[in-house]
């Protein structure tokens, strides 16, 4: 069975004025409507998970955040997915700009006059480093609930892979494209840049990357070296930012493929002909004929006559959605034996196999073995819950309380130093004493406001 995800980009939560709220919030109904009707006709009846490329709020704002959260929750609640099940990566909209200092826009002005050197350099400093990352703070708090946590040393981030079948494993990698927007850059003369630490992604057999990030390639001034490492290491790339959906199949060399899937927005600034309201559903499957990954898009656009989204036929593969991606990553490993998987299938009473979401160790640095999650049920969606729903006072409230802090510990306070703790608490069997005061600083808070 393919694994299924909902694709969203650009949903700019917190753009709206005048009319325009009631009419982006009717689409983002009618978006989840479609979506759950969709999926209830594929294989499954049920979606696996969420994708996001970007720009999830409009200016980086704390309240932009939480309306987005309210609206995944119910749409990973109408596609029968968890809550918690979603990838995510930043935006240039998902930058809150007022939080850029003086010193971090001077470094911004050195990255862009220069270029990759120039980047690394800024970057190899932690100070240097948290002066640019400030600007995603809300962003950060939001996404760290979904095990999205943006990478403090600027690398890409990696945490969940997917098994298609036996040996057959899919990995989702994160991207932050965004981290030298300041809101002008155009792609004719492009001034980003993504990085080697963040390009030299995994190569791992029996897998194949999906890519993650904002920006397409074309924005990046180190583009030539992200292509060259996007085209040996990765087999599909999805982006967004252009609002103007669109695929493209580059044929590396023989039995190796990289798709470019470009999404459009799902809640552009205003809808016309060209850039109007759009989403995907995209099943990722095993083509066990030629041993590849297969991607089967189902492109959904915004009828403006029946106020309701339906099937694009024009683009994204339009009436052949189907593609399949010579895939020599999953040729390194012995091929699967389908009638064994089958046999193991029909032993536990299942017609067919689901796709396993496996929660992985982020690939560190050389030497480094980061922590795993506790495998605890109900670990993930207390996470969410703790670091997008609740204040910063709450969490440590939270944390104090129920004595995770060392007596002698003199360690500065900052979201992996709270996840450490978070993850000892669950693991001394803490869980339902979170949850307990987690329903209770919720209420409190929302008793102040009423």
């Amino acid at each position: 069975m393919p694994a299924i995800f909902v694709h969203v980009s650009d949903i700019h939560f917190g753009q709206e004025s005048d009319h325009t709220v009631h009419i982006h919030n009717d689409v983002k109904g009618q978006l989840i409507l479609d979506a759950a009707e969709v999926i209830a006709a594929l294989p499954g009846h049920s979606a696996h998970g969420i994708l996001v490329t970007g720009d999830i709020a409009y200016s980086g704002k704390q309240p932009q955040y939480e309306e987005a959260g309210r609206w995944l929750d119910e749409l990973a609640d109408r596609i029968g997915c968890p809550i918690h099940r979603v990838q995510m990566v930043p935006g240039n909209h998902d930058v809150d700009r007022d939080k850029l200092s003086i010193g971090g826009s001077k470094l911004l002005d050195y990255i862009r006059a220069g270029g990759a050197a120039e980047y690394e350099r800024v970057v190899s400093n932690s100070a240097d480093r948290a002066s640019l990352l400030a600007r995603f703070e809300d962003y950060g708090n939001f996404s760290f609930g979904y095990d999205c946590a943006l990478d403090g040393e600027v690398r890409f981030a990696t945490n969940l892979r997917v098994e298609l079948a036996s040996g057959r494993w899919i990995r989702l990698i994160r991207m932050n494209s965004s981290l030298l927007c300041h809101g002008k850059e155009k792609d004719d003369a492009p001034e980003l840049v993504i990085g080697a630490r963040q390009f030299t992604i995994p190569r791992h057999p029996g897998e194949e990357n999906v890519v993650l990030v904002h920006h397409p390639l074309n924005w990046y001034k180190d583009a030539g070296e992200v292509r060259q490492y996007v085209r040996s290491r990765a087999r599909v790339v999805i982006s967004g930012h252009e609002h103007n959906p669109k695929v493209e199949i580059d044929h590396v060399e023989a039995e190796c493929d990289v798709m470019m899937l470009a999404a459009g927005a799902a809640v552009p600034f205003k809808s016309d002909v060209i850039y109007t309201y759009t989403y995907n559903i995209i099943e990722f499957d095993w083509d066990q004929e030629v041993d590849a990954l297969a991607v089967t898009i189902h492109p959904r656009i915004w009828n403006p006559e029946k106020t309701s989204f339906q099937a694009d036929d024009k683009r994204l593969g339009g009436s052949k959605p189907r593609f399949t991606l010579g895939s020599p990553n999953f040729r390194k490993c012995r091929q699967p034996d389908v009638d064994q998987d089958i046999a193991e299938v029909s032993a536990v009473g299942s017609s067919e196999p689901e796709p396993i979401l496996e929660v992985v160790a982020a690939d560190g640095e050389e030497g480094e073995t980061p922590p795993m999650p506790p495998p605890v049920e109900g670990y993930e969606l207390a996470l969410l819950r703790f670091f997008r729903d609740l204040l910063e006072n709450e969490r440590l409230r939270i944390l104090v309380e129920l004595d995770a802090f060392p007596a002698d510990s003199d360690e500065r306070m900052t979201q992996g130093v709270e996840r450490k703790l978070f993850d000892w608490l669950v693991r001394e069997g803490r869980l339902p004493e979170v949850n307990q005061m987690i329903d209770r600083l919720i209420g409190e808070r929302q008793q102040g406001q009423d």
